[in-house]
């Protein structure tokens, strides 16, 4: 898949450097930040739409003593 992104000067320029000190492409190091990124960025942004969920009544939550229960965990 081919995608485009645009950047910051300075970042674009620190990039440049990185790749041309290493000998490796900047197509390397941004699929690398992107893929040891990726996770982190789901954590963070599923875990706000799940909030927001929760604000607007979309989704339900359960109690910790409920979900022991419903598990057969409860002492």
């Amino acid at each position: 898949m081919v995608t485009s992104v645009r950047l910051a000067p300075e970042i674009e320029q620190r990039l440049d450097r990185l790749a041309a000190a290493t000998g490796r492409t900047k197509a390397y190091y941004l699929r690398e930040m992107i893929e040891r990124g990726i996770e982190d960025m789901e954590d963070v942004y599923l875990a706000q739409k799940v909030l927001e969920d929760v604000r607007a009544g979309r989704e339900t939550t359960r109690s910790l003593d409920d979900v022991e229960t419903r598990l057969g965990l409860a002492d």
